[in-house]
This record gives C-alpha cells, sequence and structure tokens, in this order.
C-alpha cells in the first residue's frame, strides 16, 4: 500500500459520480462503470475495475459518512480508481477469517491492484490496474 495520491499523466478519459450513500449505489456505480470501459475499449480490464468499484463504493457507503465520490481515469499505462467519502476512520487491510461474511474488500483491491493506497486523512482510497500497451489512447 502506498500513501496519497501519486503523481501521473492527465487522464485520456474520466468520469466522476457523487452521490448519498445507499447500498443500492454500488450496482449503479458498476454499471456506469462497465458503460465506460466499453466506450474507451477497456475491455481487458472491466473484470477487475468492477470487482474494484464494488469492493470500495460498498466500503464508502457502510464505514464511510456524507458523500461519496466515484473517480475512474483512464491514463496511458493504468486504469485509476478513486472513492472518496467524509467517514472518520482509516481504513484498514485486514485478513477476513474463512466464515466472515465480510471484511476482504481491501484484500481483494490489493490482489487486483498493481498498486494501492489511502490520503493521509484516509478520505481516499484510490487504486490504478495496469493497461496492455494497445489501451493506450
Amino acid at each position: 500500500m502506498t500513501r496519497g495520491l501519486p503523481t501521473a499523466t492527465p487522464p485520456v478519459h474520466a468520469f466522476a459520480v457523487a452521490f448519498q450513500p445507499d447500498d443500492s449505489r454500488v450496482q449503479h456505480m458498476r454499471r456506469i462503470t462497465r458503460a465506460s470501459l466499453r466506450h474507451w475499449k477497456l475491455a481487458s480490464v472491466t473484470a477487475e475495475a468492477l470487482l474494484v468499484v464494488s469492493e470500495l463504493v460498498t466500503n464508502a457507503v457502510q464505514h464511510g459518512d456524507g458523500t461519496v465520490q466515484l473517480l475512474v481515469e483512464h491514463r496511458v499505462c493504468e486504469l485509476r480508481i478513486e472513492v472518496t467519502d467524509n467517514g472518520p476512520e482509516m481504513p484498514v487491510l485486514r485478513e477476513a477469517g474463512d466464515d466472515d461474511e465480510r471484511g476482504r474488500g481491501l484484500l481483494l483491491v490489493d490482489a487486483f491492484a498493481e498498486k494501492w493506497g489511502t490520503t493521509g486523512d484516509g478520505r481516499t482510497v484510490w487504486c490504478s490496474l495496469a493497461l496492455p500497451s494497445d489501451a493506450a489512447s
């Protein structure tokens, strides 16, 4: 995990959505992300991106406070996903037990993302997924 938002090249494409926390918004954010990735011709990372969006948005809805924002950016060599909320607690990577029904969100993000981290205040969790070289534009 890395702290802060690393400097990166400007996005080729991007979208941002702000919404009030509600469990039904997770599915809505997945649909928006899927449609954008299809439009950007990034089918090769759709499954991983949808999983990350699901986990990060779910965490923000369940543990955050106030408005949630999803930002997805297609950069030259990466797909960058950020979720921001106003929750007071830092996100924690932890191991869930075999019988636990929750607690695997950041573990999954860690497994699929090339890199991930949080801002110093913990309000934004970001990750990047590597793109194949033919997805650069």
